[in-house]
């Protein structure tokens, strides 16, 4: 039976799941869960403005961008808020 609830929680958070269930935006929880990692971990990196995609905060909701999210899952390239780092090309 665990193998089976990881094997939801897998599909629950790969992109095509999320391309089809989720609007605009998602909650940093659940993108956290989608990157790898703990909730904790998900807010430690948006207070450091490290997130590895893009993040919106209205008033004291914190959103994440689910297009910027998609990209960044699968591309595995961080777009820190819309920076693609590996993309920049001096002026």
């Amino acid at each position: 039976m665990h193998g089976q609830t990881n094997e939801v929680q897998g599909t629950r958070y790969s992109p095509t799941h999320i391309r089809a269930t989720w609007d605009g935006t998602g909650s940093v929880e659940d993108a956290s869960r989608a990157l790898g990692f703990s909730r904790a971990k998900g807010y430690d990196l948006v207070r450091r403005g490290e997130f590895p995609c893009r993040v919106l905060r209205i008033g004291r909701t914190t959103r994440v961008v689910t297009a910027s999210l998609l990209r960044v899952l699968e591309s595995g390239e961080p777009e820190y808020n819309g920076a693609h780092t590996s993309r920049c090309t001096p002026s």
